[in-house]
C-alpha cells in the first residue's frame, strides 16, 4: 500500500519522538525552537496523513464496488470508476511526494536565473522566467523574495530569489538546467524567429541541523552600495554584501535589505547552501546528477525548450512531458513538469536529456 521509499513507521516514530519533546520543561521558553518542532510535526503528519485517508477511501470504495455489483445499478457503476480515477490519481500524486525524502526536501530553497546566449533577447528570457517562477510561488502560497538582480537594457542579467514553503526544495530541484526559448523576438526590426538560454539553479536553504564548516580565512568580503531604483536609502549606503570563498570560487551577494548586517545573513545561508551543494557533488561523484547545473547555456545542453513561434509548446527533453498552453505555463502552472520529472525518477524511468529539434535559430 505504501511502497517507494516511504515508511510509515519511521514517520510515526519521528513524530512520537518530537511530540514528546513538547512535553519537556522548559521548551515553549524558546520560541524559535518550539516554532521549528511544531513545524516538522505538522510536515511529518502532512506525510502520513493523506495515505491513511487514501486507505479509507478504498475501503469505501470497494464497499460501494460490491453494493453495486449486488444491486447491478449503472449509475452506481458511473459514479465507482469516477472515484477509482480520482483515487488513483492521488495515490499516484502521493507516491510521487514520497521521493521528496531527502534531508533537504521538505526546506526552502534559492532559486537563481542566468541569461545565457542570445545578448538582450536573453535578458527579457531571463525576466520572463523569474516571472514564471514567482507566479508558481503565488500558486501555492509560498513566499518569493528577490534577492538580488542584475538589471541591464530589455531585462535581466541575472536574478536570485528565496522561495519558501514546505517541501519547495524538492519541488523545484528538477529545474536546475538550461531553458530554450524560440520566438519572433520584438527586439528584431526585421521580425525574424530567434533562440534564447537561460540557466536555472536550485540549492536547499539549510537550518542548523546540517552543519556546513566556513572558515572565515576562506572568504573574501566585499560591500557596496546597491542596485536598482531604490529609494532615499538603499543607493546612498553600502549595504549591499558579496561572499567569495576562495578554495572553490563560489561567490553570492545580497543586496535586498536596506541594513548591511540582515544582507550578509542571507548572504551567508546562501554561501551554506552553495557549499553544501559543492561537497554534495564532490562527495557522491554523481556527476550526472547534477548535469544540468554544469552545461553550457547554450545549444543542446536545454532541459527544457518553450516556443511562441510557428507554434506554440513547452517540452521537458528529459521527460518527454509537454504541453500546448505555453501561456499558462509562464504564468506559472508547472505542476504538470514537476510532477513529470518526480514521477519519472518514482518509476525508475531514465531522464533522458536529448533535446529534438524545435525550430531552427533566426
Amino acid at each position: 500500500m505504501f511502497g517507494g521509499v516511504f515508511d510509515p513507521d519511521e514517520i510515526n516514530k519521528k513524530i512520537a519522538e518530537k511530540e514528546a519533546l513538547t512535553q519537556t520543561p522548559g521548551f515553549w521558553e524558546d520560541n524559535d525552537k518550539a516554532s521549528k518542532v511544531m513545524n516538522d510535526i505538522k510536515m511529518l503528519k502532512g506525510r502520513i496523513d493523506p495515505w491513511v485517508q487514501l486507505k479509507k477511501d478504498i475501503e469505501d470504495l470497494q464497499t460501494l464496488y460490491e453494493l453495486g455489483m449486488e444491486e447491478g445499478d449503472q449509475d452506481l457503476e458511473k459514479e465507482v470508476k469516477e472515484i477509482l480515477e480520482k483515487t488513483k490519481a492521488e495515490y499516484e500524486h502521493q507516491s510521487i511526494l514520497n521521493l521528496l525524502s531527502d534531508e533537504v526536501d521538505k526546506n526552502d530553497c534559492f532559486l537563481s536565473v542566468h541569461a545565457g546566449a542570445g545578448g538582450t533577447e536573453a535578458c527579457d528570457w531571463t525576466f520572463m522566467l523569474s516571472r514564471m517562477y514567482q507566479r508558481w510561488s503565488e500558486r501555492h502560497g509560498y513566499t518569493c523574495e528577490v534577492l538580488s538582480q542584475e538589471e541591464v537594457e530589455g531585462g535581466l542579467k541575472s536574478i536570485n530569489m528565496k522561495i519558501s514553503g514546505p517541501y519547495v526544495y524538492g519541488y523545484t530541484k528538477g529545474e536546475a538546467g538550461v531553458h530554450r526559448l524560440v520566438r519572433i523576438s520584438p527586439f528584431d526590426a526585421n521580425a525574424r524567429r530567434h533562440t534564447s538560454f537561460a540557466s536555472v539553479y536550485v540549492f536547499p536553504v539549510l537550518d542548523d541541523s546540517i552543519e556546513v564548516k566556513i572558515d572565515p580565512k576562506d572568504l573574501r568580503v566585499d560591500t557596496f552600495r546597491a542596485g536598482g531604483k531604490g529609494g532615499q536609502h538603499v543607493n546612498k549606503t553600502e549595504s549591499a554584501v558579496r561572499f567569495t570563498h576562495i578554495p572553490t570560487g563560489i561567490v553570492v551577494q545580497c543586496e535586498s535589505e536596506r541594513s548591511q548586517l540582515m544582507n550578509r545573513a542571507t548572504a551567508m545561508s546562501i554561501l551554506r547552501s552553495r557549499l553544501y551543494e559543492y561537497y554534495k557533488q564532490e562527495k557522491e561523484k554523481e556527476n550526472s546528477k547534477f548535469a544540468g547545473e554544469k552545461k553550457d547555456i547554450s545549444f543542446g545542453s536545454q532541459i527544457r525548450s518553450y516556443v511562441f513561434q510557428p507554434y506554440t509548446m513547452v517540452k521537458d527533453h528529459r521527460t518527454k512531458y509537454s504541453v500546448g498552453n505555453i501561456q499558462a505555463v509562464m504564468d506559472g502552472d508547472l505542476d504538470g513538469f514537476l510532477d513529470s520529472f518526480l514521477s519519472a525518477k518514482w518509476k525508475g524511468m531514465p531522464l533522458s536529456d536529448d533535446s529534438d529539434d524545435l525550430g531552427d535559430d533566426a
